[in-house]
C-alpha cells in the first residue's frame, strides 16, 4: 500500500536529495512542491506542484488535491543575516507558512516532519541533546523556535528533525558549501580566513535526506537531533577538505568570529548529540572525510 508524500521546498539542497531518495521507494507516491517551476534533473517518479507555502489558499488547494498523509517540510528563509534585516520576511516563511502547513495537516489528519535548527540555541554549551535549553541569538533562530511552538501547541502528529550547517552539491551546482569554497579559493591562490572559535556537527544533505526518511517512513513522533557526528570548527574542515585536494593549506589563515562584520551574531559551540536518533530510528552518518569524498565523486560524474 503506497503511501501519498508531499515534500515542501523540493527545489532546495534537501528537497532536492529527499526527491532523488523518495523517488525510488516502492511504497511512495511522492509529491514534490516548490515555489515557481521544477528545478530538479530529473521527473520521473513523483508528480511536481507549484506551491507558495506563504499563500495559506494555495497551501490549502494543494493539500485537498492530494491529500497527503505525510508531509516533509523543508521550506524555509534559511540566511541567518537576511533574516535579521526581513524581519516580516523571515517571519512569513519561518512561522505563519509553518501555521498554515499545521492546519492543512490537521484537517487531512496528515502527518508533518518539520526542519528546525541548531540555531534556537545559544551555543554556551554545545553538543547538545534533544532536552537542550533553547535560548536563540538570531532572529533567524527565534523564528525556527517559534516554529517549533506551533508544533508543540498543535494537535497534528508530528517530528521535528533538528540539524547543524547542511552541505552537499546539487546538479546544476547552484549551491555552495564550505567545501566547495575552499577548494576553489585554496586553487585559485587565494587567501582565506576561517573561524576557530565556532563548532559544528556538519551534516551531509544525504545523510538528512535519510534521517527525515527513518523518521517519516513510521511517522515517528518526537524531536530528533539528524546531523554529522564530527565536531568541528569552520577551519578544521577547511584543513580536511585541502588535504583531500592535496591544496595548499599556508593559505588557510586562522581568524576568530570578531574577524567578521556579520548582521546576525552565530553562536559559538553548538553541534549535536546523536544518541537518540542512533539508537531510535537506527540513524547513522557519515564521517566528514566521507561526505568530502561523496561530493568529489559526485562532481566528477557531473563533468
Amino acid at each position: 500500500m503506497k503511501k501519498r508524500l508531499l515534500i515542501t521546498g523540493s527545489n532546495g539542497l534537501l528537497g532536492q536529495k529527499l526527491v532523488e531518495l523518495l523517488r525510488k521507494q516502492a511504497n511512495v507516491d511522492l509529491i514534490a512542491t516548490a515555489r515557481g517551476v521544477n528545478r530538479l534533473p530529473v521527473t520521473d517518479g513523483y508528480t511536481y506542484a507549484s506551491l507558495d507555502i506563504t499563500d495559506q489558499e494555495e497551501v490549502n488547494a494543494v493539500f485537498d488535491q492530494f491529500k497527503p498523509e505525510i508531509v516533509i517540510h523543508t521550506a524555509a528563509m534559511t540566511n541567518v543575516d537576511t533574516c535579521e534585516t526581513d524581519q516580516e520576511g523571515c517571519d512569513l516563511l519561518n512561522v505563519d507558512a509553518v501555521a498554515f502547513i499545521i492546519q492543512a495537516c490537521e484537517k487531512h489528519n496528515s502527518y508533518l516532519c518539520h526542519l528546525s535548527t541548531d540555531f534556537i540555541f545559544d551555543g554556551a554549551d554545545g553538543p547538545y541533546t534533544e532536552e537542550g535549553i533553547a535560548n536563540p541569538i538570531s532572529y533567524y533562530g527565534e523564528s525556527k523556535l517559534k516554529a517549533e511552538q506551533l508544533l508543540f501547541d498543535s494537535t497534528i502528529r508530528w517530528s521535528i528533525a533538528r540539524t547543524v550547517l547542511v552541505y552537499g552539491i546539487v546538479p546544476d551546482m547552484s549551491r555552495s558549501n564550505i567545501v566547495l569554497w575552499v577548494k576553489k579559493s585554496l586553487e585559485e591562490g587565494k587567501t582565506i580566513q576561517v573561524v576557530t572559535d565556532q563548532f559544528r556537527t556538519p551534516t551531509l544533505a544525504e545523510d538528512l535526506a535519510i534521517g527525515c526518511w527513518l523518521l517519516a517512513k513510521d511517522e515517528v513522533e518526537g524531536i530528533f537531533n539528524i546531523s554529522g557526528s564530527d565536531f568541528l570548527t569552520p577551519y578544521e574542515m577547511a584543513v580536511m577538505t585541502a588535504d583531500y585536494y592535496g591544496l595548499d593549506k599556508s593559505l588557510l589563515q586562522k581568524a576568530d568570529s570578531s574577524t567578521f562584520q556579520q548582521t546576525a551574531k552565530r553562536p559559538a559551540r553548538t553541534g549535536f548529540v546523536l544518541d537518540k536518533a542512533k539508537k531510535v530510528l537506527g540513524y547513522a552518518p557519515r564521517t566528514f572525510q566521507e561526505g568530502i569524498t561523496l561530493m568529489a565523486q559526485q562532481v566528477a560524474d557531473l563533468v
